[in-house]
């Protein structure tokens, strides 16, 4: 049984910029490069495997021809999606639906629940959750009349914020703001509104529509409760557990060995250097440990975020 290393994809953006290139030397398309597809099986930025037995298959072909590494997941698709993203401008203001409503909407596709990690931001960067309004009516009545000011939910985020984001939740991650994001592998997003920025001299498409249907008024908060644990070579922090995935964290000193118990597990180096049962690894680098992969051996001075599939 072997790391199935993960050769990203990289997608630019009107909002991108270029820290995946200055924080974790990348070779990317350009200095507007918003996204880094880490560990994605999704046709519109496939990811494939970089060296070993499967070398250069598309992760979606190996989902489809060798399901025992998956440990025989339900389902027609690798069904998570690891990115970075670097916001150098604000994203748009935007929505997510759930499965229900994009299955019916957007040809059989997933729904988007997805959470973020805040791997780094500058002084005094907010991001948007949620929105003011007390019900669908004043929610729907606020989009119409563009009152952004009194709509939008607006906090303060530093580095190592954690946020859940359901379907349903209003969001946007604004300009000066790294994240790593783990999702539902689903490319679907509704835009509410864009600030009226212009791309290729045109506005970008809006779907207001879509947006007040599957926006739930009035805002919940979807937080959990993080926890944190010392362990022997390693400080795990439990991020999030939902219906589709698990994601930890782990900061890892000198040595550290565990089994995963789960179909298979995504892994992200954030930071540092070392070996995972002797394959060198460093920060950038993501990896699946395949089912039955059995008891891992980390060693040196590495901070990674594991993710696994929940719903079976």
């Amino acid at each position: 049984m072997e790391l199935l290393m993960i050769k990203p994809v990289f997608k630019e953006a009107i909002w991108g910029g270029k820290k995946l290139r200055e924080v974790f030397h990348y070779t990317i398309p350009s200095d507007k490069t918003g996204e880094c597809w880490a560990i994605s099986g999704h046709p519109n930025g496939e990811g494939s495997i970089d060296g070993g037995s499967f070398d250069g298959m598309k992760l979606g072909t190996l989902w489809k021809d060798r399901p025992e590494l998956f440990g025989h997941y339900p389902g027609n698709q690798f069904p998570l999606l690891v990115k970075i993203i670097d916001a150098q401008q604000d994203l748009s203001i935007q929505v997510h639906p759930d499965d229900a409503y994009a299955s019916v909407h957007e040809h059989g596709s997933l729904g988007k629940t997805e959470c973020w990690y805040v791997l780094d931001c500058e002084p005094g960067t907010e991001i948007v959750i949620g929105h003011h309004a007390r019900d669908k009516a004043e929610m729907e009545a606020m989009i119409r009349s563009q009152s952004w000011d009194k709509f939008i939910r607006k906090v303060p985020v530093k580095k190592g914020d954690f946020f859940q984001i359901d379907p349903g939740c209003l969001h946007a991650i604004k300009g000066g703001t790294l994240i790593l994001e783990t999702q539902q592998s689903s490319d679907i997003t509704y835009r509410v509104y864009d600030y009226d920025r212009l791309s290729d001299g045109k506005p970008r498409p809006l779907h207001v529509e879509q947006s007040i249907a599957t926006i739930n008024a009035p805002f919940v908060s979807c937080q959990g409760e993080i926890v944190k644990e010392e362990l022997c070579g390693a400080v795990h922090t439990h991020l999030i557990t939902c219906p589709y995935y698990s994601v930890d964290k782990y900061e890892i000193h000198g040595e550290w060995e565990t089994e995963f118990a789960s179909y298979f597990t995504n892994v992200s180096v954030l930071e540092g250097e070392g070996t995972v049962d002797g394959v060198p690894v460093k920060k950038g680098c993501h990896f699946i440990l395949p089912h039955r992969y059995g008891n891992c051996k980390f060693r040196g001075e590495l901070s990674i975020i594991c993710s696994s599939p929940e719903k079976a």
